[in-house]
């Protein structure tokens, strides 16, 4: 975790002054900016005169620990006379240092505190001081008796001066009573006599040769002050900033991956076009980039971005990942050919001629820091021969038997681009835990590989390497800070990128302050904390070394221009700016627009759910969404009809706009028609009652009739000469269900009078429908009102409009339907028996009601159980009320599968991965499957609530009743590949048919075939009990993990259960256990030499990763101590009965349990 924040507050920071208000909390320091000496105790030891100049300035400046170089040093004295006479604010005559102009700001009775206030400030006037001037001074103030110069007192402090931080000292600088009538510190006389005192500024201008000395960052501009830009930190990710700015700056790099082919692949799941786009910005950016989208590439979540990971594994898993990416085309071996040499491991024999050899890539080296005292001591220990004799002879083969011999490793040749890891973090075996390793270790700006290659390695060119990047850790293992300093050019200066800040840097902090040890003096003496002898460490130390080949330099760090970047990413740029330019002017000019939502005939006859529309969808999602309009506010009506009319292909006199209103059942319907077209939108918008929607919503209506003059004809709402408005009729719309399709349509509007009756409606619609002038025989239509979604009530075909209480903006539903001994066909109907067993929905209201329940569901082949090329993933709009049994219907015809043979399965929302089995009970519908009872408390928090996944059974539901599941791990390569396997077995069965369950499903050998099988449970990650042939499946504890593995040959026919130990893994301490635990056989006499042998045939594991693990005895006593074994133990005498081997190895599974995983990258 970052918690190395430069620039957060400390408890005892110096508040900075300002001209207009100097507070500053007493004895104050700022770790950064100040540092303030009490001088008390060395004016005891040390007397000095403040009229001796030199010896005072001395005493008052001390060397800083930045070590800036000194420009220039002034001393100025104000004598002050008649104190009591002087101003609450005074200032001292001006004095020039450094080339500025200087004062003293003096407080005499305080600044808002009971103790004189004294500052340092510049002497400029308004107008006269330069365009972003600064100036990095360290200064005393030192007030003292004129009369006796021997009686004195001061403070001291550096700060960066700008035209905002125009002064700075202390508000605390004496207490006003210790001033005059009394004798100062054990004096004779006070430091103010007769009214009088003198006050002497020391300054010290130093030279600012990184621009940024002593800032405090505010409104700094990174790409301003050094032409770079850093990366965003987005939670624990400095490490990987730092990585990625030192990649980007070896610009070859830079250019291979701006040559990976993306073009067809512009996905921000491809982390090749992510880290392209990266670079992109970085090289065009004037401010901080975001990694959000590489690690979004990565597949990171939100976890993995606060959770530090190892950089040398980091920097190796992109290489491969990049590597992946330039397969089949010209560069695939360019990271190869830049980061990559080769390294021998040899064992050559010393009195004969025989050696053993294999020659590896290497991308990085790691260095051991501990018993190093620099870089070139680590090589040496790198490739330090260790010399095979006496009981370590080595076997040269069946020629020449056991033999002295010499082992090691020796560079073949080096990359161009050298990868050096330091060793700072490792196991301390007292603390019998992971530590930093802070000691002191240096690293040159150049040195010589040559020394470190075998003799006949290549010379042709010298094997020298300048320093191009330090990559530092600052903190200790649990927390801390990552940085980078780096030289992007040849001759170019040095730079500190610390996430999202760039700043120049001196040479001093690239090398020696990323040594580590404890902080030196400039002197060279080692800082100790006060009052003890204790060296204070440094928390920072280089972690990661970047060296070039000095004879490649030209060519890694070649330009990389616009012309290198690919044409297919600047244009996804400049679209992309262009895109949020529009969004900026938008967002600027969106208080001078408003929406307007229009519902027009054309999207009413599209919509097939309630209402007119769903003003929150928009026409690409759904085609009966309204039309948007964006228009000015001050438009007028008139304006906006102009508009919609020309997209309605329309005469504007002939559209007319209803405002559309919030009803009190939550319906949105049309209200009453604007009259006024000379109104502003935003006037209509205002008097629409009841606005829920930032936007205007009408209902454009366009006129069926117009007269001679072409003026439309308004069935209702027309205006009359006199100005007069007739209301002769209600506005109605209809919809249509429609039995056959099994949809719901809109239909068109219909203008009716209130006395009319409601079956009058019934030849309106016939003539809308186009069904002629009645229906057939037998056949009616039944007619219904859409109070709202859960009302849908039937009309009464005799009653009139006004007695059903219809009004304008109402919708009337109908539908065809067969009803016996009618007269009109209105009012219920019953639907036939083959209807209602069948999924047809016959009435309106059943619709409404599905609508009202109606559930997307997708459904997904369990990505364990079942062929995901055999079965795919599709979604069915089903009924939340549907039950289980006629859910697996729709599924089951859907996929072609017998119903009774499909399972299904909750879906976890946070990692994707199936849940529980989803139970066929009586009650169990959609709704309780996908939104069960308590769903959103924390049980039911991470469950999917519109996705299930489904697998297809061998056999019915029924019958896997009778069965039971058992999840069983096969070992099928000693321990290192583990396969899972749900197999069914019947419940009177026993484990001999679980091993042959295990045959089948695993497509595996027979035991007759390849050698008999054992099943054993293993709990805790410990061996726990073999499992007999005989043992009922029944029994079997469903918390353990049951495994199975072929007996190795050298157990066949061993039944002795005290000629096995359990074997079992673990990190540091038995406590944590981890990985698969088996059982070994243990041979009589044997030396643990040879046991590792058979061990590591059995484990699977080889090279160095066997060569990590530590072999140690594990007593079964909770808190003993593992006795770890050398070669020549004999486990057979050092083991007891109870006992176990332990394995201590780096848990690589660990951060996984506790939901981190292994570094690992998608994309």
């Amino acid at each position: 975790m970052d918690d190395q924040n430069p620039q957060a507050p400390s408890p005892n920071a110096m508040l900075i002054d300002t001209p207009e208000e100097h507070i500053v909390e007493p004895n104050g320091v700022d770790n950064d900016d100040v540092a303030i000496i009490t001088p008390e105790a060395d004016e005891k030891e040390a007397p000095v005169l403040a009229t001796d100049y030199k010896t005072m300035k001395e005493h008052v400046l001390p060397a800083l620990i930045d070590e800036p170089p000194i420009l220039e040093d002034q001393v100025h004295t104000w004598e002050i006379k008649g104190w009591r006479n002087l101003n609450k604010k005074e200032h001292g005559p001006v004095f020039q240092a450094g080339g500025f102009p200087w004062r003293i700001l003096l407080f005499p009775y305080g600044n808002n505190v009971d103790q004189c206030s004294i500052y340092l400030e510049h002497g400029f006037e308004a107008d006269e001081m330069p365009e972003k001037w600064s100036c990095c001074v360290q200064f005393a103030l030192v007030l003292w008796n004129p009369n006796d110069p021997s009686v004195f007192h001061h403070h001291s402090a550096h700060h960066r001066f700008t035209k905002e931080e125009s002064d700075w000292g202390f508000t605390r600088f004496l207490e006003l009573r210790r001033l005059f009538n009394q004798p100062y510190d054990g004096s004779t006389r006070p430091l103010g006599e007769n009214d009088s005192v003198n006050i002497s500024a020391y300054v010290r201008i130093v030279e600012d040769e990184t621009g940024v000395l002593w800032h405090n960052f505010n409104n700094y501009d990174s790409k301003q002050e050094t032409g770079y830009v850093g990366l965003k930190n987005q939670g624990a990710t400095c490490y990987l900033n730092s990585l990625l700015q030192s990649l980007y700056f070896t610009n070859a790099f830079r250019k291979i991956i701006y040559q990976i082919p993306t073009e067809q692949d512009e996905s921000m799941m491809n982390s090749a076009y992510t880290l392209q786009r990266l670079f992109y910005q970085l090289q065009t950016s004037n401010t901080a980039v975001a990694t959000s989208e590489l690690t979004k590439s990565f597949g990171w979540e939100t976890r993995h971005i606060f959770e530090q990971q190892d950089v040398q594994e980091l920097s190796r898993k992109l290489m491969e990942r990049m590597e992946e990416k330039m397969k089949g085309t010209p560069h695939e071996k360019a990271l190869a050919q830049m980061f990559s040499g080769k390294i021998k491991t040899f064992i050559s024999c010393i009195n004969v001629p025989y050696e053993s050899s294999r020659v590896e890539d290497f991308w990085d080296v790691q260095l051991n820091v501990s018993g190093n005292k620099n870089l070139l001591e680590s090589f040496q220990d790198y490739i330090q021969v260790e010399k095979l004799d006496g009981e370590n002879q080595y076997y040269a083969g069946d020629e020449y038997k056991l033999q002295d011999a010499n082992k090691g490793v020796i560079f073949q040749s080096f990359p161009d681009v050298l990868h050096l890891q330091l060793k700072r973090f490792e196991y301390d075996i007292q603390r019998d835990t992971m530590m930093k390793i802070n000691a002191r270790y240096e690293f040159p700006e150049e040195f010589d590989a040559a020394p470190f290659l075998e003799k006949d390695a290549d010379r042709s060119e010298p094997w020298e390497y300048e320093l191009h990047g330090v990559l530092v850790h600052s903190g200790d293992l649990n927390t801390g800070h990552y940085y980078a300093f780096l030289k992007p050019a040849k001759d170019g200066n040095w730079y500190k990128y610390d996430d999202d800040k760039v700043t120049k840097a001196r040479k001093l902090e690239v090398l020696e302050d990323n040594f580590g040890g404890p902080f030196r003096l400039p002197n060279g003496q080692i800082r100790t904390l006060p009052q003890k002898k204790t060296p204070i460490m440094r928390p920072n130390s280089a972690y990661m070394l970047v060296y070039i080949r000095k004879s490649r330099v030209d060519q890694i760090l070649t330009p990389v221009t616009e012309e290198d970047t690919p044409p297919h990413l600047r244009n996804r740029f400049a679209e992309e700016l262009a895109a949020r330019e529009a969004r900026r002017k938008e967002r600027e000019e969106q208080h001078l627009y408003i929406g307007v939502k229009v519902v027009t005939e054309a999207t009413f006859q599209q919509h097939g759910g309630t209402d007119l529309t769903y003003f929150d969808v928009t026409p690409d999602q759904d085609p009966g969404a309204p039309i948007y309009y964006r228009v000015l506010r001050q438009d007028t009506l008139e304006q906006l009809v102009a508009k919609i009319a020309a997209d309605l292909g329309q005469d504007p006199r002939r559209v007319r706009l209803w405002i559309m209103v919030n009803r009190q059942n939550k319906t949105v319907r049309p209200d009453a028609p604007i009259m006024d077209l000379q109104l502003t939108v935003e006037e209509t918008y205002s008097k629409a009652t009841a606005q829920r929607d930032e936007s205007l919503r009408v209902w454009a209506e366009v006129a069926e009739e117009v007269n001679e003059d072409g003026e439309p004809i308004w069935p209702s709402y027309q205006a009359q000469a006199n100005g007069a408005i007739v209301k002769d009729n209600i506005l109605l719309f209809l919809k249509w269900f429609d039995v056959e399709s099994q949809t719901l349509k809109g239909v068109g509007h219909v203008y009716v009078r209130l006395d009319k009756k409601v079956e009058d409606l019934v030849p309106v619609i016939l003539k809308k429908m186009g069904w002629g002038e009645k229906l057939p025989s037998g056949e009616k239509i039944q007619l219904y009102e859409e109070i709202k979604p859960t009302m849908v009530e039937g009309l009464r075909g005799k009653e009139t409009l006004k007695t059903e209480e219809l009004q304008d903006g109402d919708i009337i539903c109908f539908h065809r339907t067969h009803v016996h001994k009618s007269r009109l066909g209105l009012g219920e109907s019953k639907p036939s028996e083959d209807a209602k067993s069948s999924d047809r929905l016959t009435d309106a209201r059943e619709y409404y009601d599905f609508l009202l329940h109606r559930k997307v569901v997708r459904f997904c082949p369990h990505p364990q159980k079942a062929d995901v090329q055999q079965y795919p993933q599709f979604e069915l709009v089903l009924s939340s009320k549907m039950s289980y049994d006629k859910l697996s219907e729709k599924v089951g015809e859907h996929i072609d599968v017998e119903p009774t043979h499909i399972r299904f399965y909750t879906i976890n929302g946070a990692n994707g991965n199936p849940r529980t089995a989803v139970k066929r009970l009586s009650n169990q519908t959609v709704e309780r499957i996908l939104t069960p009872p308590g769903y959103g408390q924390m049980n039911h928090l991470n469950q999917l609530s519109d996705a299930l996944y489904y697998e297809v059974l061998d056999i019915s539901l029924a019958e896997l009743d009778t069965k039971k599941s058992i999840k069983v791990t096969w070992l099928s390569e000693g321990i290192t590949k583990e396969d899972q396997y749900d197999l069914l077995v019947t419940k009177s069965g026993v484990v001999e048919d679980l091993i042959e369950a295990l045959v089948k499903k695993a497509k595996i050998p027979s035991e007759e075939e390849a050698g008999q099988i054992r099943v054993y449970e293993v709990s805790n990650n410990k061996w726990y009990r073999d499992l007999d042939r005989n043992y009922p499946v029944i029994s079997i504890n469903e918390y353990t993990t049951v495994v199975a593995e072929r007996k190795p040959e050298e157990e066949v026919g061993v039944i002795d259960p005290n000629q096995y130990i359990t074997v079992f893994h673990f990190q540091n301490e038995p406590s944590r256990a981890h990985g698969m635990s088996f059982r070994f056989l243990i041979k009589e006499g044997e030396p643990f030499s040879e046991t590792k042998k058979r061990l590591e045939k059995r484990l699977g594991i080889k090279g160095k990763s066997f060569e990590k693990i530590k072999f140690a005895v594990v007593r079964r006593a909770q808190f003993s101590r593992p006795i770890y074994l050398q070669d020549d133990d004999i486990l057979y005498e050092t083991a007891e009965r109870e006992d176990y081997l332990g394995l201590d190895h780096v848990d690589r599974s660990r951060s996984a349990r506790n939901g981190g995983g292994d570094l690992f990258l998608k994309g």
